[in-house]
């Protein structure tokens, strides 16, 4: 039993670890980090390296590694740098629809993006499918799968601004949330 206490105790050290690897990329939390991004550049640069140390596969993470590197695009000035930051994070999330084609989250997160992409980069090219999902995943809500509080943020972002024609946002108001 002795030989075997260091084994146990580094498999209860490693879990532990791992156990708070996960709790640091839980999607309420990464939701908080990703606003705090848009509206900080001190955030957006935590927010940015903490999810360059991601390295698993979850689709809607990888979503939010994306929308790191677009918001990063925010804060830097040289025109270069802003197209490679936007580029890098239209790869990422090309990477996360493949994974999770349908999921209203990853959609949401690049619809936000892609809107505010000057349209000439040609980097855009997802907004109206994107909005379909969306709009789809609000009227089957609460079957979605997105919580209330989300599918209130979606809806509250396509009602704004020039985000949808009069005709959608005439659908979404209908849509009970």
């Amino acid at each position: 039993m002795i030989y075997k206490l260091p084994l146990i105790l580094l498999l209860f050290v490693g879990q532990v670890a791992l156990a708070g690897n996960e709790a640091s990329y839980s999607l309420p939390k990464l939701r908080t980090e990703y606003l705090q991004a848009s509206k900080s550049k001190d955030a957006a640069e935590r927010f940015n390296k903490k999810m360059g140390d991601y390295g698993e596969r979850d689709p809607v993470v990888l979503a939010y590694k994306a929308a790191s590197e677009a918001v990063m695009a925010k804060y830097v000035w040289n025109p270069y740098s802003k197209l490679k930051q936007i580029r890098t994070a239209a790869a990422i999330f090309e990477e996360a629809v493949k994974l999770d084609h349908d999921h209203p989250e990853i959609r949401f997160l690049r619809f936000t993006v892609e809107h505010y992409v000057p349209r000439y980069l040609n980097l855009s090219q997802h907004i109206e499918e994107d909005k379909r999902v969306m709009i789809s995943s609000l009227k089957a809500h609460p079957d979605s799968g997105i919580s209330t509080e989300l599918a209130r943020t979606m809806r509250d972002f396509l009602l704004t601004k020039d985000h949808c024609t009069e005709a959608e946002k005439k659908e979404i108001r209908n849509i009970k949330i």
